[in-house]
Order: C-alpha cells, then structure tokens, then sequence
C-alpha cells in the first residue's frame, strides 16, 4: 500500500483568481482585516496577524476561480521525497521541487488533484513577526480552512486521505466530508455539487469575541452576514459569512474544534437546521447564500491554458 506522499504541518494559504483582483484585494485589506505584505501588476498577496508570510492571494484573472491550496511541511528533504513518491504513483508535477517564484519565496513543488485544483506543499517560507496574533484589533489570526465544491466526493476524500494524508474528522450525511492535517477539526471539507468550484474561505480569529467585533465592524462598512452569525455542528466552530467583491464567500470563524488523534470518533451528522447552526441563531441557509457558494464552473488545470 502506498504511503502518503509527506506529513503536512498546516493550511498555509490559498490563492483565488478574478476579473475584479483589485477590488478584492483592497476589501480584504481595508475591510476584512488583512495586511498586504506585497503587490505586483494584477496579484496582492495578504497575510493575517499569525506566522504566515501570507494567507491568501489575489490574483487578475478571467473567471473566479481556485488558484492553488498551499500546505506547509517541514524540510526540504520532506519535499524531494514527496516528488518522488507523486512519481511513484504516475502523479505528474506542474513544478519541480525548488525555490519557489512568489511572495515569501520558499521551497515547494506543485501538482493537480483529480478535478484540476492546483495543490502546492511548501517549506522554509520567508519569516514574519507575529502581529500579537490575540490582541485587541478584531482581524483574522490565520486561513482557518477552505471549502471546495466537488462532483466525486468520494474521489476527492480518497485523493486527499490516501495521497495527502489527511484524515476524515466528520461526515455531513454524504453531502460534506470534513478533513484535517493536525489538531484542527478540518484545514479542508468538500461538498458535493454540480461543478468544481470554490464554496467559500474562512478566517479564524482569535476569540468569539473578535468574531463578533469583527461582524460589527463589517456592519459599519455597510455588509451584512449572507449566513450568520451561528455555531455549526461538525467542527463546532462559530461562523458568519460574508461575500466579497467578486462575489466569493468569505468566513469568519474562532473556536474551532481540536482533535485528540486516539480519543476522535468520526460521526456522520444529520443535515438538519439545528445541527448546521446550534445556536439556532442564523436558520438555514437561504437560497442566496447556497447561490454564492456554488460559485461559478471552474475547470481548473488554468496553468495550461
């Protein structure tokens, strides 16, 4: 049986691409809470108050669509085994390992999962200093996790258990498989869709009480919850999502639920209000809301095109 190709440490950062970078771009840094650390011609690269040099990039690009999920691992050597044993597995790269043509450059490779998503694992990033990541200000600490819309789901847990290493904390019936890296509930859960397609981001803040300050100050720029706030079920994790400029769901969250590896029991939850929100604070969610997080068809594979 084949070993995972690495241990992944962490989420790093994801990467979204959209015909209206610039106005998500300045949303993410003047409403949102992150700050730039670099810019370039169409592309911004946006960090939160914790250790990574950035948590999300912003990218020009012709549809909305994923960019690329980046997770951390620990060495370069962890990097070069991970090629070789993509190669094993008939697993091709879209990069080589070696220094990677970024922000906070480091050393990584690149390759496709099944539905074309671009998957990067990188180490040896270029360091920032910790914004004092439990302070007062009501911004986001890090990339909490990223939700992806699929048409296998089964497929998808199969790749990201089997080939990544993760484990599967919760299932939502058949509909949501919830995944994680470390303690985390989930860093990635899939939901099963029509298309491929990114449902949404989230962003942990430190405390409930950042979450609800950081709703607040949302309010005073003019931007209601599209879903929230609320505490969901799986992941026990508040929640209250917003959209962006180009129409992509971002989330805040804070509390997520950690596992205990020997002590966990994967559950499978019914998809009923009570357990999608356990404060019974945000009532399902609406048409509108499903409507942005089915996002629009996004074939992936964009660095062939």
């Amino acid at each position: 049986m084949n070993e995972p190709i690495a241990r992944l440490r962490t989420l790093r950062s994801v990467a979204v691409r959209t015909p209206r970078a610039g106005d998500a771009a300045e949303f993410y840094r003047e409403v949102w809470g992150l700050t730039e650390v670099e810019s370039d011609t169409g592309v911004s690269w946006l960090r939160g108050t914790g250790e990574e040099h950035h948590i999300l990039e912003v990218r020009q690009a012709a549809q909305n669509a994923l960019g690329k999920i980046a997770f951390s691992v620990g060495s370069p050597r962890e990097v070069d085994e991970a090629a070789k044993r993509l190669a094993g597995r008939g697993i091709p790269l879209v990069a080589e390992p070696g220094r990677l043509d970024q922000a906070g450059h480091g050393y990584g490779l690149r390759f496709a999962d099944p539905e074309g998503r671009l998957i990067e694992i990188s180490c040896d990033v270029e360091a920032v200093t910790p914004q004092d990541p439990g302070g007062l200000p009501a911004v986001p600490r890090k990339l909490a996790h990223v939700v992806l819309n699929t048409v296998d789901i089964d497929a998808a847990a199969e790749f990201y258990t089997g080939v990544l290493g993760m484990r599967v904390s919760d299932w939502s019936e058949h509909q949501m498989v919830f995944l994680r890296c470390n303690r985390d509930h989930h860093v990635i859960a899939f939901n099963s869709a029509a298309w491929t397609s990114v449902n949404h981001m989230a962003y942990e803040m430190p405390s409930i009480d950042h979450f609800m300050r950081g709703i607040g100050r949302l309010r005073h720029h003019g931007l209601t919850p599209l879903w929230g706030p609320g505490r969901h079920g799986p992941g026990n994790n508040t929640f209250s999502y917003f959209a962006d400029p180009a129409g992509l769901v971002c989330e805040y969250t804070s509390e997520v639920q950690q596992v205990e590896e020997d002590a966990w029991l994967c559950r499978v939850w019914r998809r009923v209000p009570e357990l999608s929100d356990l404060w019974g604070t945000a009532g399902p969610p609406s048409k509108d809301v499903r409507a942005h997080m089915a996002g629009v068809p996004d074939p992936g594979r964009w660095w062939e095109c």
